[in-house]
């Protein structure tokens, strides 16, 4: 049955085998957006188990990466190839097993493997969770549905760290992994009995558009690589850099190639051109960039500064999963209620006053300091995520909504790649710069810096040890001012994205959710 016709025949309230479906992607997209960042604070002693150097440890988080966003895009034709419960428990079981590889892991290229198997098959559990609450439940209770996705796109970041430094400072770093069994296990009983079964279309696989699907997939996993690895490789530097860079140009220039003369193209990007669905795109990309680049950021400077660790460090990212969760059992009615234009804006408005608090940060800050912005991003992250999702699908035609969602969540994940790659470039530059500035600015002949070393006419050893300590609070400063200067360049990203939010469509007054 088509969506459209699921639709046509949705009963007035869904029924509990709807509700299990729902349930299922919902669990689903949290288990794969949840293990994007679990592994972060095991990585150190992942690191140490299997042999890596810092350098080579990053392609764990890499790998995942790289391989969901490039099944992003694809989930839909694979849906239309096996049918959504197929492929679903295809995803989960293959998913499962991987993990059980990475949790077994001795070897860097196990663990790369591993995680490679993890977030292609993750990466189909994403879109789909949205394609399940448009067709199996009705218009009216929809908004619940999508408070739950969008919560998933929340939480996963953001308690990830948190588990993942608990179980490897309590149990073990395999269990970041083996958790996923039993929720697995679970999943593929929720799926059986939540979904119905489809046909194959075995047709769609013949006349796939193969050359799309090769330019998609290099273009999306080589561009990935670049923004992940350019700064570590000095970006155009480096001879892999720049052949990465050529193998994305040339990824999409067959992608544009399939456009033109595939029959389907393995996704219809013609949905770029309506101003809504650019909004929508270019929003969740800068939405992308805010989220992980400030669950990056809070963590690296509580780690460096008041010295926290992993797991002090994840109650603090915590903080901002709290409003989302708050929103949620209000948004049925917000979504009746509020202009989705403006909800959006606001959201942005408030993620980005979120990261301007946090600009005047100093050397004695510590966990508590990030409480207000936390709970403003917070808030804003909700706001913007949760009537962003519902913009994606109201601004395509019914046919048209699983390459919306695949294009959403790709911007999404994409956005932070980007946001990652900018803070690993400006943390690198701007350390530098005001590391030099303060030095400028405290000549060897200057009293105060004089004061302090022969203060006390201490002997060779005591001079030594107090030019080291200079050396530590120029150092410290500089890097707590790159950090000031990096939730700057984030607040002042999302703020210039707020007027994009009038692209958007709005739903009539009284609509339930516009996802088909």
């Amino acid at each position: 049955m088509s969506q459209s016709a699921a639709q046509a025949v949705a009963p007035t309230r869904a029924d509990a085998q709807a509700w299990l479906s729902v349930a299922a992607g919902t669990i689903g997209a949290l288990m794969a957006t949840l293990d994007i960042s679990i592994t972060n604070a095991a990585l150190p002693v992942i690191q140490g188990e299997i042999g890596a150097s810092p350098t080579e440890a990053t392609w764990v988080s890499t790998a995942y990466l790289v391989a969901e966003i490039v099944m992003i895009p694809l989930t839909g034709w694979f849906s239309r190839i096996f049918g959504i419960r197929d492929f679903l428990l295809l995803s989960t079981v293959l998913f499962t097993a991987f993990s059980v590889m990475c949790g077994m892991s001795s070897s860097l290229t196990m663990m790369i493997v591993g995680r490679i198997g993890q977030g292609f098959f993750g990466g189909a559990m994403i879109p789909t969770a949205l394609t399940i609450v448009s067709t199996r439940l009705p218009p009216a209770q929809q908004p619940i549905g999508i408070a739950l996705f969008g919560m998933t796109a929340v939480l996963g970041p953001v308690v990830g760290p948190l588990l993942g430094g608990w179980l490897t400072e309590h149990v073990s770093w395999h269990y970041a992994f083996f958790l996923n069994i039993p929720v697995g296990v679970g999943l593929v009983g929720l799926l059986f009995f939540g979904l119905h079964k489809e046909r194959l279309n075995p047709a769609a696989f013949w006349r796939a558009d193969w050359l799309g699907i090769f330019g998609l997939s290099l273009a999306l996993g080589a561009l990935t690589v670049v923004l992940e690895e350019g700064q570590r490789d000095m970006w155009f530097d480096s001879p892999l850099i720049r052949g990465l860079s050529a193998a994305t140009v040339l990824g999409v220039i067959a992608l544009m190639i399939g456009q033109k003369r595939a029959a389907e193209p393995v996704i219809d990007l013609s949905i770029l051109k309506g101003r809504a669905f650019f909004g929508v795109f270019v929003l969740s990309l800068s939405l992308g960039a805010g989220l992980y680049g400030v669950l990056y950021l809070i963590p690296q400077f509580l780690a460096a500064v008041p010295g926290y660790n992993a797991q002090q460090s994840g109650v603090i990212v915590l903080i901002s999963g709290v409003p989302t969760m708050m929103i949620m059992p209000f948004f049925p009615w917000l979504v009746r209620h509020l202009d989705l234009r403006l909800a959006v804006a606001g959201g942005m408005a408030l993620f980005a006053w979120g990261c301007w608090v946090d600009i005047t940060l100093t050397a004695q800050s510590s966990g508590d300091d990030f409480t207000l912005s936390q709970v403003l991003r917070g808030f804003g992250q909700g706001f913007a995520l949760l009537f962003l999702n519902q913009a994606a699908a109201s601004s395509v035609p019914p046919e048209k909504a699983e390459d919306a969602s695949g294009l959403f969540n790709a911007a999404r994940n994409l956005g932070g790649s980007v946001g990652l790659s900018m803070i690993a470039t400006l943390q690198d530059r701007r350390g530098s710069f005001h590391a030099e500035r303060l030095a400028e600015a405290l000549p060897a002949g200057s009293p105060q810096l004089q004061g302090l070393l022969h203060g006390d006419g201490g002997t060779p050893q005591a001079l030594a040890l107090k030019l080291q300590s200079a050396a530590r609070v120029i150092t410290e400063q500089a890097l707590v001012m790159t950090f000031n200067d990096l939730f700057y360049v984030f607040a002042l990203l999302l703020f210039v994205c707020i007027p994009l939010a009038v692209l958007l469509r709005p739903l009539p007054k009284g609509a339930g959710l516009a996802i088909h």
